[in-house]
């Protein structure tokens, strides 16, 4: 038998400046989150900046938009103008519109945002694993009078979000409340393919060189296989 060692992937969500991605970047993430407008939650920036990080990107790093629209329509114009690899969705999005998503950027990636608040999350999970290249496990909750798609700070059930790893057979991400203290713990009960964080290393809302050097340093390469 040969062991192979799996590497969790690392996602810094809320890049908010050309520097801050290059900080990012020299750290060794993977994958930019880049914050399109939202109904609330950290890292908004607009939509001339992410078409200039992404552009600056280098390969294979993925450039996430994350998009609250609710229709193929807008967000295909939203990725046309950013320019980004990768389609982050962070509300549900109605099933008719994957199809069109997919067949309009056959390029672009496509990530679901879902909010673990109960065990419902699993079949919300199970739902669109089909649909989409993989799924993002996060703490929002789309039904308040503001929907919170992001960016909270808080950590939910990882309990909840292993259970989601076991049942799909597509990368999951895992988001929320994670910081250099937590993320070992995280990764080793959730397995998740990459972790994804915004909160955990900024200082004043500016990314942290020394929280972001912590976080890289605490998150392990996962398990044998």
């Amino acid at each position: 038998m040969i062991l192979v060692m799996k590497r969790t992937r690392v996602k810094i969500c809320c890049i908010s400046s050309l520097e801050e991605s290059h900080l990012a970047i020299s750290y060794g993430a993977d994958a930019l989150g880049l914050v399109s407008q939202m109904p609330s939650g950290p890292g908004i920036i607009d939509e001339a900046l992410i078409k200039s990080i992404a552009r600056v990107a280098p390969p294979p790093l993925g450039t996430f938009l994350l998009t609250s629209a609710l229709s193929a329509d807008e967000i295909i114009a939203q990725q046309s103008r950013c320019g980004v690899n990768t389609i982050q969705i962070v509300d549900a999005l109605p099933p008719s519109e994957y199809a069109q998503l997919r067949a309009a950027m056959p390029g672009v990636a496509l990530v679901q945002v879902i909010h673990v608040r109960n065990e419902e999350s699993i079949a919300d999970a199970r739902a669109v694993a089909g649909e989409v290249s993989a799924v993002l496990l996060d703490s929002g909750d789309p039904t308040r009078a503001v929907k919170e798609l992001g960016g909270t700070g808080r950590v939910h059930s990882w309990c909840l979000s292993r259970a989601i790893v076991e049942a799909l057979d597509i990368p999951v991400f895992l988001a929320g409340g994670l910081c250099a203290e937590n993320v070992t713990e995280a990764i080793n009960t959730v397995k998740p393919f990459g972790v994804d964080v915004c909160s955990g290393v900024r200082t004043d809302d500016k990314l942290d060189d020394n929280k972001l050097s912590s976080f890289m340093a605490a998150v392990e390469p996962g398990t044998l296989a």
